[in-house]
């Protein structure tokens, strides 16, 4: 049911105009230093880009302009030679409207300063804010449009440079926002993926992030697991870690996917059982370790992060 907005949000959405007509250069008389108004550029680009049996009435359609108005800016085209017309072979009724050899040689420099435009404007981003751009973008359009998008498909891939950063992060973040734990917390996070980059051994460790979209949505890692004290290999044994879902991305059976590959990875490399360590307040991360046929080993209570807490050790055995 539609919402009434109120004033802040409405103020919000004209800011956003302003600021994005602007950062565009939409503004001044001639659109990106051509002598084409914004409405012409867009009338030009459309007529580049037909296939020969565009209208009038089809244009003001799919602009949503007034009929009159775009009377007005076809004549004024017309008249610089840019644009011709035709009658149709099959209704001698309507004109067909395409750009002339002059109006293409027009186009030419404003669709290629566009480019050049948009393209300093993602230059200027790093790697993870043009993907988060894009997305926004994305999510704009087909808000406002009202049309259902089919959702990308999860992807599971392995670490790229600055996914450990974002690991920690959210780790982080999320557990001090819906536990309330402490900054502590992510030091254990950060140093558990320090070690993970110090000791990894392809052939026997791995970790896969959850992406869709260019977005992180999770992540898990599996490595040898390896005694507290002295930090020597548990032979046959692997480890589950840092399992982490995020919030839009759960209830979609993530977190059962990224447990499901560890154990695959795991029985591919010929692991006879699987370790993890969670405490008893994670309900969502226990049940799907239940579900994935791990049990319980062993519990121990302890202060950590702020609060008092139970750990927990789990196996599953692949034997």
């Amino acid at each position: 049911m539609p919402a009434s907005p109120d004033s802040a949000r409405i103020e919000a959405v004209r800011r956003f105009n302003r600021f994005y007509t602007r950062r565009i250069g939409v503004l001044g008389e001639g659109l990106l230093d051509t002598p084409f108004s914004l409405a012409e550029s867009r009338l030009l680009w459309e007529l580049a880009h037909a296939d020969g049996r565009l209208t009038a009435s089809h244009l003001a359609r799919e602009l949503d302009l007034d009929p009159g108005y775009l009377s007005r800016l076809l004549r004024g085209l017309k008249e610089r030679g840019l644009v011709r017309s035709a009658r149709s072979k099959d209704d001698a009724r309507v004109q067909l409207l395409s750009l002339s050899a002059a109006g293409q040689r027009a186009f030419a420099p404003l669709d290629q300063r566009s480019r050049e435009q948009v393209g300093a404007l993602l230059t200027a981003l790093d790697e993870r804010r043009q993907q988060s751009l894009l997305a926004a973008m994305d999510c704009i359009e087909h808000t406002l449009t009202d049309t259902p998008r089919a959702a990308a498909p999860v992807q599971l891939r392995p670490l790229r440079p600055g996914d450990l950063g974002w690991v920690i992060g959210r780790h982080g973040a999320l557990y001090a926002q819906e536990y309330g734990w402490s900054e502590a917390f992510e030091a254990l996070v950060a140093r558990i993926a320090a070690d993970f980059v110090d000791h990894f051994e392809p052939a026997r460790e791995a970790c896969w992030i959850a992406e869709r979209d260019g977005a992180n949505l999770g992540c898990v890692f599996l490595v040898q697991a390896r005694d507290e004290r002295s930090q020597q290999v548990i032979a046959g044994a692997a480890q589950l870690r840092m399992l982490l879902v995020e919030p839009a991305a759960r209830g979609q059976g993530l977190g059962v996917r990224l447990v499901a590959e560890c154990e695959r990875f795991a029985r591919e490399k010929r692991y006879k059982r699987i370790l993890l360590w969670t405490n008893r307040n994670l309900d969502a991360a226990r049940a799907i370790y239940a579900k994935a046929g791990y049990r319980l080993l062993d519990s121990e209570p302890h202060h950590s992060f702020g609060h008092d807490l139970v750990g927990e050790t789990w196996e599953l055995l692949l034997a």
